[in-house]
């Protein structure tokens, strides 16, 4: 019996953004093949670092991990977009002081995850739907440093990628300005299984899903 678990935060722990509708764990479940099990460790909120408590609860028989946190990290720091800065240097400074600290945090909750052995994939954080264009062209471009953060580790560990970015790609995507909806959810579980099925994990070779 194959098991998948799914770590991390609100992109998979949606139940309270879907209206009823079916949250992506129930979503994942709906699809497994015959004698397939999930399991939700994700929890709404999760920074990565509270990923290393999710990990203690990991169920008996975990045949997969999958984990996709980073956009609570994001919103942590989302105040640095209406700071004030006397030059650019002076803002590239501080967005390299965030990028560090995300990147220490990160490195270690995947070393973490990975040293149980188990085929993992990891996932990039989506776009936000924000309804100012200029709010959302400063908070994508902000995302960039989160996002290759995420994408570098995924290539120093040799997992596949799952780039939300390209998977969530419609406002209908999403149920909130962060939230996937139920059709969000559709798009990530098929992913997530076309991961599962259709990559490698013995090669150690990071392939991207979108």
């Amino acid at each position: 019996m194959n098991h998948i678990v799914l770590l991390g935060d609100s992109i998979f722990d949606n139940a309270a953004y879907v209206n009823g509708g079916p949250a992506v764990i129930q979503q994942l479940q709906a699809k497994l093949p015959e004698r397939w099990n999930a399991t939700l460790c994700a929890v709404d909120g999760s920074m990565v670092q509270d990923v290393h408590d999710q990990l203690s609860r990991l169920p008996r028989g975990a045949t997969h991990l999958v984990l996709s946190a980073g956009g609570n990290n994001a919103l942590d720091n989302v105040n640095i977009l209406s700071e004030r800065a006397q030059s650019t240097a002076e803002v590239l400074n501080r967005l390299a002081d965030v990028g560090e600290r995300f990147q220490q945090e990160y490195s270690e909750v995947l070393q973490h995850v990975l040293s149980y052995r188990l085929p993992t994939a990891v996932c990039s954080v989506y776009y936000p739907r924000l309804p100012d264009p200029q709010l959302q062209r400063l908070a994508v471009t902000a995302l960039a440093i989160f996002n290759d953060v995420i994408i570098k580790e995924a290539f120093l560990a040799g997992v596949p990628l799952l780039d939300l970015r390209l998977i969530c790609n419609e406002a209908a995507d999403y149920a909130n300005e962060i939230e996937p909806s139920v059709a969000g959810g559709e798009k990530i579980t098929g992913t997530i299984l076309k991961a599962i099925a259709e990559h490698d994990f013995l090669r150690q070779r990071t392939e991207v899903f979108k």
